[in-house]
């Protein structure tokens, strides 16, 4: 009692005193405010609106009501509310509210749910995929709580609904499931996502469900207990017509039932659900619905992407499979008979694209689940029936399965678990070292390109998911030592087999890349033994001086060779070891110059992970940085006066030279020259990536074979040939320097990248953007010959469009004429379409930055003149349409600098709308549109 007599609050006394009096005459005074109260903050309503069961009269009513509302949001939060509120209230007091709230979530549901997805793309291992929809998330949420509250009552209003009888006596007519009527469709699904959650809630809901709508399919379908207790075999059954209605809701009853079952984690609870009467029954139904499913595979006509027949009979089979990993409640025969039906598809019918793919999928779900009971005897049967065939499968040529279908088979049985991707990976092994074998000693075509497909599946798709799920690096590294141990045995690498090549390559650098330091170090060793006993290179004696490049007749064994090592190389990690690395590096220069371009790339990589001395690099055996470059850039080259690249004989006449005097055309020989620039370009990259200053200096170089004008119009270039007349450029070794500046500034993805620990150091393509860019204006202005102003266009293009756009905003005002006259001089060649393309990009970030508007304004005549000539450009669909969405965004400056240019705006886009791309006609309408509609408006000051 308090002070007044009257019972404290928090009493039993105070809360009767409060239900009788207060409370009572307090709600009656405000029922009529309880609907403003829906429109104020969230949870505090919520919180409001459940504090007291007291409140269960006036608010269940409320949100029925609001239910039936036509706004989505009352909808929402209705559903939100009631959620919270039945809990609340409890069982007792929602009881009498139950028929109304399920009537009002079946409608909700009804009207709501949209059409099924029956693709296999991102299907869900359980059920039948829906897109996803708040008001059906929402109302499922609520059905499943009133379940948990009140199993028995929910369950008997599901079952004895007339809506859900009226269905299972529509569906019992129609075959497939075209043939069912929109209207009955909806109801399916809608029934089908309720038996779901039903099933999926309690063990007890599950078990009503069974006993009472799975027994009336059963019967429907035409499997009745009698008739199974009475079949001489129960797993067979013959092949019959089925209901689909039936089996779609089976499947969505016994998706709930296993993620029951596969959800429950405590021992305890699994003893208890294999004497539950779900169980039991679908125990004894499991061959009649093996049948059932796979009978509607046997008729599908596969004849569309989302064909819902496949799909059913496919998910069916799959959700039978994956109940548990014990022999409950599927026995063990019904798992192998589903793996054998799915198999035999696989295996058999190639042809029909969509039953195929679907096959796979399935089995691969099925595989991820029993592998992680991988003990199991259902874990050890699908390694019998799918991975162990899957594999055997590369050996046969006599069956109709293509190839390309056996290696996809392949890699997704494989990555269903790391004990299945083991034998997965030792069955592929051996296939690739048959086909090797065969391709180079018998010369078979075939088997060459076989070997192909099986090591980019390994590359491509095993190597990355063993990467991914923590796999060892055992098999990887034994993998990349037997095709070493093959290349020193057998292998030739002359045409026709040069993809194969690229393809061993690509598998040597992603799982070189893939492995730690101490691996590296063991594949590193096994390839320089390789390279130094079987090729011709006489590793003992490349490194005598001077470098003599016509020494070396380079076979097609011997490059093949070299290459791979290079791939090794190019992969490795800064810490790893490389043996000999200065005779390396003398083998190296030789063989760039004679053209081999992974010893370029690798060259790069070397420069590029080498320690310096300014990072406390010891002396121990190995090469600084700073003695690396010195060996590259001042090592003296022998060549011939008569034939550079001759055999060397020394009594021939001839003279020394550094790369760089190659790069500078002063032996005189094309080939040589572009040799050198390109491997100097991939050496620069490897030191613009780490920041290192060298690079000016080869930058330097790139730029003088640019100008065909004296050396001394090139700023902070000494001349080293002074005395000499003035020499006579080729073109095309101009254009392989002005190219160089692509190797420097774009992203490899062969090399010199992080997935093969390349250093690099931020923001290095600013800094070089920086740099470079004050002298390329320079030259540009000062250039008189035509075809090196071109070049440097090139070149120029090269490098602001691998530039961040940021950097670009800042200098746009100077920029901006030299990029249009860039663009208007990389139109003329069909063979600039990408360059162009590129630099198209950077004009049109350009004109959509804040950033950039004063320098586009000041410009804005000649930016239209030049994108109005590029809206027809014949040879790149997407130069037109970039150049059509850059007419469009000019129209956002201001009218007095864009109307004078209307007319000959609209004149070249009324072509564009007969173009033969849709794309493209597209833009040029929304373009019209823009330009036509700036005559109304207002002047912009």
């Amino acid at each position: 009692m308090n002070a007044q007599g009257q019972p404290a609050y928090g009493t039993d006394a105070s809360q009767a005193a409060y239900g009788t009096d207060a409370s009572h005459a307090w709600l009656k005074v405000d029922k009529a405010r309880l609907p403003s109260l829906l429109e104020g903050e969230p949870d505090s309503q919520i919180s409001a609106f459940s504090c007291t069961p007291l409140f269960e009269p006036f608010v269940i009513p409320l949100l029925l009501e609001k239910l039936s509302s036509s706004l989505h949001s009352a909808k929402i939060d209705s559903l939100k509310y009631l959620s919270v509120c039945s809990s609340k209230y409890g069982a007792e007091r929602i009881e009498k509210y139950a028929g109304a709230i399920w009537s009002s979530i079946k409608d909700t549901i009804y009207s709501c749910l949209g059409e099924p997805d029956f693709s296999f793309t991102q299907a869900p291992v359980d059920g039948i995929g829906f897109q996803k929809n708040e008001l059906v998330i929402e109302a499922l949420s609520l059905l499943q709580q009133l379940i948990v509250q009140n199993n028995s009552l929910l369950v008997s209003l599901i079952m004895d609904d007339e809506d859900v009888n009226i269905l299972f006596n529509t569906i019992a007519s129609y075959e497939i499931y075209d043939a069912i009527p929109v209207q009955e469709k909806k109801k399916l699904h809608a029934i089908g996502r309720i038996l779901y959650i039903t099933a999926k809630t309690s063990i007890s809901s599950c078990n009503a469900m069974f006993q009472g709508l799975f027994s009336r399919m059963m019967d429907n379908l035409g499997f009745s207990v009698g008739n199974i207790d009475s079949s001489p075999n129960g797993d067979i059954f013959p092949l019959q017509k089925v209901k689909f209605g039936f089996l779609y809701l089976c499947i969505e009853l016994l998706a709930g039932c296993r993620e029951l079952i596969v959800g429950s984690k405590e021992p305890a609870l699994q003893y208890v659900f294999k004497h539950e009467i779900c169980c039991t029954i679908l125990r004894s139904f499991s061959a009649p619905l093996f049948n059932a499913f796979g009978s509607v595979l046997a008729v599908s006509a596969d004849r569309c992407p989302l064909d819902p027949d496949i799909y059913i009979g496919v998910k069916g089979l799959q959700i039978l499979a994956m109940f548990h990993p014990d022999d409950f409640p599927i026995p063990k025969s019904i798992f192998e008979n589903i793996l054998r039906k799915f198999m035999s598809i696989i295996i058999e019918d190639p042809d029909k694209t969509i039953l195929w793919e679907a096959a796979l999928k399935a089995l691969f779900h099925i595989g991820s689940f029993v592998h992680k009971f991988h003990e199991s005897e259902k874990a050890m049967s699908y390694r019998s029936f799918v991975v162990e065939k899957i594999v055997e499968l590369l050996s046969l040529h006599d069956i109709t399965l293509p190839f390309p279908l056996k290696v996809e088979a392949l890699s997704n049985v494989g990555m269903t678990g790391m004990k299945n991707m083991l034998t997965i990976l030792q069955g592929l092994g051996g296939a690739v070292f048959a086909n090797l074998s065969e391709a180079y000693v018998n010369r078979n075509l075939r088997s060459s390109e076989t070997a192909v497909q099986l090591l980019e599946c390994y590359s491509c798709k095993l190597l990355p998911w063993i990467h991914e799920n923590g796999g060892s690096e055992e098999f990887v590294v034994q993998f990349v030592v037997d095709i070493w141990s093959q290349a020193g045995n057998c292998m030739d690498f002359s045409a026709p087999f040069e993809g194969l090549l690229d393809a061993i390559m690509k598998v040597m650098k992603i799982s070189v890349g893939s492995c730690s330091v101490e691996s590296q170090n063991i594949i590193i060793q096994k390839a320089y033994s390789i390279l130094s006993l079987h090729t011709n290179f006489q590793l003992n004696e490349v490194g005598r001086l001077p470098l003599t490049p016509g020494k070396y007749e380079i076979s097609p064994r011997d490059e093949g060779i070299l290459s791979l090592f290079a791939s090794v190389i190019i992969a490795l990690r800064p810490k790893t070891h490389i043996p000999n690395i200065r005779v390396l590096l003398h083998l190296f220069i030789i063989t760039l110059l004679r053209g081999v371009v992974p010893v370029a790339q690798a060259l790069g990589s070397m420069i590029n992970k080498i320690v310096s001395k300014a990072n406390g690099a010891e002396s121990s055996g190995d090469l600084t940085l700073e003695e690396a470059l010195d060996v590259i850039f001042n090592t003296k080259i022998w060549f011939s006066s008569t034939n550079v690249l001759h055999r060397y004989n020394e009594t021939s006449n001839g003279s020394e030279m550094v790369v760089a005097d190659i790069c500078l055309g002063i032996a005189n020989d094309r080939l040589l020259q572009t040799n050198a620039i390109y491997g100097l370009s991939w050496i620069g990259k490897g030191l613009l990536l780490r920041g290192h200053e060298k690079i000016k200096d080869i930058t330097m170089i790139f730029l003088e074979c640019l100008m065909l004008a004296p050396k001394s119009a090139l700023p902070l270039i000494k001349d080293p040939l002074e005395n000499t007349e003035e020499q006579n450029w080729d073109p095309l070794v101009m254009k392989c320097a002005a190219d160089a500046f692509h190797v420097l500034m774009s992203d490899s993805e062969v090399c010199l990248n992080k997935k093969f620990h390349a250093i690099i150091r931020p923001l290095y393509k600013q800094r070089f953007f920086s740099s470079t860019m004050p002298i390329f204006l320079q030259l540009i202005t000062k250039s008189h010959s035509s075809l090196s102003r071109s070049l440097l266009y090139r070149s120029f293009a090269h490098v602001i469009s691998d530039t961040p756009l940021i950097v670009i905003l800042s200098e746009a005002k100077k920029l901006i004429p030299v990029l249009l006259d860039c663009l208007s001089m990389l139109k003329e060649d069909i063979q600039d379409k990408d360059i162009l393309y590129g630099l198209l990009l950077v004009l049109s970030g350009i004109l959509t930055e804040k950033n950039g508007q004063e320098a586009v304004i000041e410009n804005a005549h000649i930016i239209i003149n030049c994108l109005i000539k590029l809206v027809d450009y014949p040879h790149k669909t997407l130069v037109r349409e970039t150049a059509i969405q850059c007419l469009v965004a000019l129209t956002e400056l201001p009218y007095v600098r864009i109307y004078p240019m209307r007319t000959q705006v609209l004149q070249a886009i009324s072509k564009c709308l007969d173009d033969a791309k849709r794309t493209v006609r597209h833009e040029a309408v929304k373009c019209r549109q823009a330009w036509a509609s700036i005559a109304s408006r207002s002047l912009r000051f």
